[in-house]
């Protein structure tokens, strides 16, 4: 079974370390994406390794249980924000790690023009700048679904109001 204590990792790390062209890919999606390292993009890679390994082993299948799966997999990836409803598995086989890098807070944040740069989007999400509803959120990498994306607005609240601060 396993030690309780050592949890297993996340993600994948590449199995070779030295492979140029990817080194050159993932410096320019860590650069345009504002992530604090690797380890970060690598999640990314692995949440779409995993979605894209079940759409395939979905198109193997034949008939009703096919039918249920799929429409299973793409109402998911649509309540994240990843796919349209009316997508098929060829969407989601299309789907690449900039899609998923788009969806985080830290993104988002940026787009929405909270922030002037990428770099002071996650600088105020780890400040507690940022909120999602009524709650504040203090993850860069924080997933956010479809639901949650027009809730995203500025914290109303004073730096005094923010623990460890101080105003």
């Amino acid at each position: 079974m396993g030690d309780p204590r050592k949890i297993r990792s996340k993600i994948l790390h590449p199995k070779h370390p030295w492979v140029k062209e990817r080194l050159t890919e993932e410096l320019v999606l860590v650069g345009e994406y504002g992530l604090r390292n690797k380890r970060e993009l690598w999640r990314a890679a692995s949440f779409l390794r995993g979605v894209r390994a079940s759409a395939r082993s979905y198109l193997s299948l034949t008939g009703e249980e096919r039918v249920k799966r799929e429409s299973e997999l793409i109402s998911r990836l649509h309540r994240l924000g990843l796919v349209s409803k009316d997508a098929k598995l060829d969407d989601v086989l299309s789907l690449t790690v900039s899609n998923v890098l788009e969806r985080r807070l830290q993104t988002i944040v940026y787009r929405k023009g909270f922030a002037k740069t990428i770099h002071s989007a996650r600088q105020a999400i780890v400040h507690g700048r940022i909120m999602i509803g009524d709650q504040i959120v203090r993850s860069p990498g924080y997933f956010v679904t479809r639901d949650e994306e027009p809730l995203v607005t500025l914290s109303t609240a004073k730096a005094g109001g923010i623990p460890g601060s101080s105003a």
